[in-house]
């Protein structure tokens, strides 16, 4: 288990991972999630739609990596249980798949426990994102992961809550971490209007959010080959068909796959 403090459950408070669950249409929110996410949706109202795309990315990349030879995954922030989980898009290619879903949120856990966990296949794993080497080094995550085989990383829209250099240092040790055959998949939101973003950091009180330029989005895929396209925008990272051009965004997210040879 990774050492940092599991963040405690109050329903009064809004938090990353209901805030989420809500714009993708789930359940598990309360009153306190609903009226923020309603709050940022009148600052962008593109904000559910990016979640969704983030989600189809997620699968298609997951999917991307079980083709290529990677049996286990580890999702890193992975929130509250959604469809298609990792779990079902790894399973689809690779019928020995093992997932390790990873969050310092104890709801999340139990819900996953409850949910999605399958001995010796699915795991919920508590552990916090700013120490890689305590969640690889993790006995529930060790049960069910062979970190000296590749391995697949999952950042997905977690980096968006560290500083740019706190994110290049948890990528980096992933990274370093991995075998040679593994894969890194990162998506982060970027901002082309600084008054949006920064209504937007105003508004999101249940973490704080930082900013990201494409450039250090990049860097976070140091020494690893990115797979076509390359790091774009979640939407047109290989979509099953062609995406209409609809210019740019105020706000977007960006998204890469990486892999170490």
């Amino acid at each position: 288990m990774g050492s940092g403090p599991l963040v405690p459950f109050d329903a009064g408070k809004p938090s990353v991972a209901r805030l989420h669950d809500y714009a993708l249409g789930g359940k598990d929110n309360f009153a306190a999630d609903r009226e923020m996410a309603a709050e940022l949706e009148g600052i962008f109202p593109l904000a559910p739609v990016l979640a969704r795309e983030n989600r189809e990315f997620l699968a298609r990349a997951v999917g991307y990596a079980a083709r290529h030879g990677v049996a286990q995954f580890i999702d890193v922030g992975s929130g509250l249980p959604a469809s298609p989980g990792v779990h079902e898009i790894a399973d689809l290619a690779s019928p020995d798949a093992r997932v390790a879903y990873v969050d310092n949120d104890p709801v999340v856990i139990s819900h996953t426990a409850a949910l999605v966990a399958r001995p010796g296949r699915v795991a919920a794993v508590p552990g916090d994102a700013r120490r890689p080497q305590d969640i690889l080094a993790s006995p529930a995550l060790t049960a069910l992961i062979d970190t000296g085989r590749p391995f697949c990383v999952i950042l997905a829209t977690i980096l968006d809550f560290f500083e740019p250099a706190q994110a290049a240092g948890i990528a980096a040790a992933f990274r370093y971490a991995m075998p040679a055959g593994s894969f890194l998949i990162v998506s982060i939101g970027v901002s082309n209007d600084p008054g949006l973003a920064q209504d937007w950091i105003k508004a999101y009180s249940a973490a704080q959010v930082q900013l990201h330029s494409r450039e250090q989005i990049a860097g976070y895929f140091a020494g690893l080959e990115l797979v076509k396209p390359g790091l774009t925008e979640a939407r047109h990272w290989r979509p099953p068909r062609p995406q209409a051009d609809d210019g740019p965004r105020p706000a977007d997210l960006l998204a890469g796959v990486g892999r170490k040879d």
